[in-house]
């Protein structure tokens, strides 16, 4: 199988990383399917690995819930509409607060940050670079809600990335597949809160905030729940 996640990306990772990236997201693509069983053994043979990294990759899905101990591996628990629901409602709390901390900060400094971002965000669409783009969108969230300094809400941020990173990565396949032109409309959206950050204006914050959350959540969630549409994302990049 081709991978589904972009290798670019662990280009210096761990093994035991490369391998567990990989799992979750064909896992939450469906393709390895619910109730499966894995093996140590049967997936040290397909990734040419030790059993050393692969264990460390089952205990991390084992952590997030993707998988659950049985008598002879794991088995795929996969991911619910309510397990996405809630990932949702923590990224929806996390940025919530940020935004509200960068109307009394200097944000000089991110401003110049994220344009520079949207401007590489744009080279990624116009060079039909799909999870060069969704990378760079993760990049951007997270570039602003570390600009707080905030420990904790750093915690709770990379406690969702991993598997958010993979929503994030379908709903983006999916959109270039079938509506290219719908990334003007996000890079619209990253300009608007920008431009709300550096204003500092509460209410076009507020718009600009809520109009990308509720914009990629509802993307996400069509997908999931639309065996068509997951099919088109999973294949966009099993072609390439």
């Amino acid at each position: 199988m081709k991978a589904l996640y972009p290798e670019k990306r662990l280009v210096n990772a761990s093994m035991g990383a490369k391998v567990v990236a990989e799992l979750r997201m064909r896992i939450i693509t469906k393709a390895i399917e619910d109730e499966t069983v894995l093996t140590e053994n049967q997936l040290a043979k397909e990734f040419q690995v030790s059993r050393s990294p692969i264990r460390e990759a089952l205990r991390t899905l084992t952590a997030e819930h993707l998988v659950r101990p049985g008598r002879m591996g794991v088995e795929v628990v996969g991911i619910s509409e309510k397990d996405i629901e809630e990932i949702y409602d923590i990224r929806l709390m996390v940025e919530s607060f940020v935004f509200q901390r960068l109307l009394h900060q200097d944000n000089d400094k991110l401003v110049a940050e994220l344009n520079k971002l949207v401007e590489m965000m744009k080279i990624a669409v116009k060079y039909k670079d799909t999870d060069e783009f969704s990378l760079l969108d993760i990049e951007f969230h997270e570039t602003i809600i570390k600009s707080i300094n905030h420990r904790y809400i750093a915690m709770l941020w990379s406690n969702i990335k991993p598997v958010m990173e993979c929503l994030i990565l379908l709903s983006m396949r999916y959109r270039m597949e079938e509506n290219d032109k719908d990334f003007e409309r996000v890079i619209s959206n990253h300009e608007l809160i920008i431009e709300s950050i550096a204003n500092k204006d509460t209410d076009l914050v507020n718009q600009a905030f809520y109009k990308n959350f509720n914009d990629v959540q509802n993307k996400v969630e069509q997908i999931w729940s639309n065996e068509e549409m997951m099919r088109i994302a999973r294949e966009s990049i099993e072609s390439k």
